[in-house]
């Protein structure tokens, strides 16, 4: 092996294995000939150390070498680049053109720059063919240029191992980049079958020990590029392998009469299908008659998490497109790969020049058990593939959901019997104002609340089924603007606070008060919500992906519920301090009437009470937004939330001393009138 080969190996050998001792990282040359490359490191060196290398060469029907890594003391593989194909040889039959780049430089695709796979590749063959590579065409068939398939048979009776899918990538690329002029049926039938033949469902697992682990992103960029320049007959196109199809058609502001559709099917890998479509109004943008080309692949989502070993689990096919630049946003369908109940999709875009799932691309539309509606954003140089995720930020526990459940039921309940508690006494706690405007503040929080709970199953129903994307827009809207409305007549009580407090003199009649707290208890959450809903909603960001509720991740919707929130919280322990404070230092004959002092403490004393813990209950919901993967933050907050109903039956109701003698008096009156009947 040349020096300089050794030297390159060692340097890449120590950056991609930065944890091994330096002294570990033995580089084994070719020189050890045997017929299996494993059992050569085996019989050449021991492994002892944890991240050395050693090389084999091929046998000898290949050209090549093959990696392994020390992990464990076993010899394991890491990267595979034999090979039986000549990518010189074959790009010279179907071009004139020097295949090598002058400069050894990158070229730009996709809107970045891709290094060449072969950068600096030696070329392999016998000796004196080298003309073949540089001169004139042996073949001598111009058929061959312009439909490619002379090179087909090779390709596909060749294996479809690491090196040789390195390879075809390697191919295809050069193609895209160099060969896509004119770029007419046969040249994309030719150019589908060769990405077939290692998009098969039967090698993916071979992808794991190509070299450059960005192949198969480079593979989606080059057949994106090429695809993008075919020429459509009669205003229609389609091309289709078991593993790669392509649907090319001519749009103008007129298809279709209101939208345009894509749907494929792929009955190899059981039937999983995926729909373009382009809305009515990014179709009336065109201003003139234009192309619009999708590339459905089945398999490329698990070969990207093959090769690169990423976390994230693709659930359905990808589908990319290319659109006139006019052309924005589109809506696409994916049938899940997985459809267990408990699994969540998240719509995601592959960002062509960072490599990797970006969910910022999309938004999710809806979501069933077996399939997933994303709106996605399309840039011609960034986002032009879309699929779904397995959500990682969903939580599935079997005590999470039990809590929720029961924590709902208690809730409830609890509320149900404040209210029904609150119309018995009613008439026995209400007969000075502070107390009436106490009670009213208690009943419409109660009411807020319960509607809420409600609202929350009603949503998650609305959720599962996925009935209706308008359906979940109305849930989320009205679960918005009742649980602000049970924080705004939280501080409706803190007002009334200061009133007693300030205002002793001032005396206010039932109406005004009524028509005050209402605006304040109703009037500004409305305002709020359709505020939220009117800004974030045209951009498809209004709601959360996966849920029914306020989208967090990319408008930030949910601060129009967060910042009200814990801004009343605030306010309401700044009041009740300054109550503390302010009562501690008066006199009782300073104009206020003892019994009205004794219900405005029994008022903060409600509020210094349940404002904490709505409180708290609320900063742990935003902190399972934060720190989504945290279970313990999310039995926390289902804890809390399912106590929210009877902290205020507790709080507002049961401890509070004239309601317990008002119960106490009507149930000796209930006994009373009982006794003479029976006389």
């Amino acid at each position: 092996m040349d020096v300089r080969v050794v030297h390159c190996l060692l340097l890449w050998a120590l950056h991609v294995f930065p944890a091994a001792p330096r002294s570990a990282l033995r580089v084994l040359g070719k020189e050890s000939k045997t017929g299996n490359q494993q059992d050569g490191c085996v019989n050449l060196v021991p492994c002892k150390d944890n991240g050395a290398i050693c090389i084999q060469p091929c046998s000898p029907s290949f050209h090549g070498e093959m990696s392994f890594v020390c992990e464990e003391r076993k010899w394991q593989m890491f990267a595979d680049a034999c090979a039986s194909l000549d990518v010189q040889s074959l790009f010279q039959r179907i071009s004139e053109r020097d295949l090598l780049p002058s400069s050894g430089g990158d070229v730009s695709i996709a809107g970045g720059h891709l290094p060449f796979i072969g950068e600096e590749k030696p070329m392999h063959g016998k000796p004196g063919h080298g003309a073949k590579y540089f001169g004139a065409d042996d073949h001598g068939n111009s058929n061959c240029q312009a439909d490619f398939s002379c090179i087909i048979p090779e390709i596909l009776s060749s294996p479809a191992i690491p090196g040789n899918i390195a390879d075809i990538v390697e191919l295809l690329k050069k193609i895209s980049l160099l060969l896509s002029e004119d770029v007419n049926r046969g040249k994309m039938q030719s150019y589908i079958r060769i990405a077939n033949h290692i998009l098969n469902s039967s090698i993916i697992s071979n992808w794991a020990f190509v070299r450059d682990r960005n192949a198969g992103s480079i593979l989606l960029d080059s057949v994106n590029l090429f695809a993008g320049k075919l020429l459509l007959r009669n205003g229609s196109e389609s091309i289709q392998e078991p593993f790669i199809s392509t649907k090319g058609y001519s749009i103008h502001e007129n298809t279709s009469g209101k939208r345009f559709d894509f749907s494929m099917e792929f009955n190899n890998t059981g039937n999983i299908t995926g729909h373009v479509v382009i809305p009515e109004e990014e179709l009336l943008k065109l201003p003139k008659t234009s192309k619009a080309v999708s590339i459905a692949f089945p398999t490329l989502g698990a070969i990207i998490e093959t090769s690169r070993l990423d976390p994230g689990f693709v659930n359905g096919m990808v589908l990319s497109v290319s659109l006139p630049e006019e052309l924005r946003h589109i809506l696409l369908t994916f049938e899940k790969v997985n459809k267990l109940e408990n699994v969540k999709a998240q719509c995601v875009g592959w960002h062509s020049t960072e490599r990797r799932w970006d969910s910022r691309a999309c938004a999710m539309k809806s979501d069933n058990i077996s399939s997933v509606v994303c709106i996605c954003k399309h840039h011609h140089r960034t986002f032009k593939s879309f699929s779904i995720l397995m959500s990682p930020t969903m939580l599935r526990n079997a005590a999470l959901d039990y809590i929720t459940r029961a924590g709902l039921g208690l809730s409830i309940f609890s509320l149900v019997l404040c209210l029904i508690i609150e119309a018995v006494v009613w008439h026995h706690v209400t007969k000075t104002e502070i107390t009436y405007m106490r009670h009213f503040c208690l009943v419409n929080i109660a009411m807020s609340l319960l509607i809420a709970d409600v609202l929350f199953i009603l949503a998650a129903i609305v959720h599962h089924t996925a009935l209706n994307y308008q359906l979940c827009v109305a849930a989320t809207f009205f679960l918005h603007f009742f649980y602000l409305a049970l924080f705004f007549w939280m501080f409706t009580l803190g007002l009334l606070i200061l009133y007693g407090l300030l205002f002793v003199f001032f005396k206010i009649t039932r109406s005004v008060f009524i028509a005050t707290a209402f605006s304040i208890g109703y009037g500004c959450p409305l305002v709020i919500s359709i505020l939220t809903v009117a800004i974030t909603e045209p951009k498809n960001g209004y709601l959360r992906s996966g849920a029914c509720w306020l989208n967090w991740y990319e408008t930030k919707a949910l601060l129009a519920f967060v910042i009200p929130a814990l801004s009343i919280i605030v306010v309401n322990v700044v009041v009740v301090v300054v109550v503390v404070v302010k009562t501690g230092r008066s006199a009782v004959g300073e104009g206020c009437k003892s019994q009205d002092l004794r219900n405005m403490m029994r008022i903060s004393k409600n509020v210094a009470l349940l404002t904490p813990l709505l409180g708290l209950t609320w900063g742990f919901g935003l902190a399972t937004i934060v720190e989504s993967r945290s279970l313990a933050f999310h039995i926390t907050f289902a804890l809390l939330n399912a106590f929210q109903g009877f902290f205020i039956l507790l709080f507002g109701t049961l401890l509070d001393r004239k309601t317990r003698e008002a119960l106490r008096m009507n149930r000796l009156s209930s006994k009373w009138k009982c006794s003479l009947a029976k006389s």
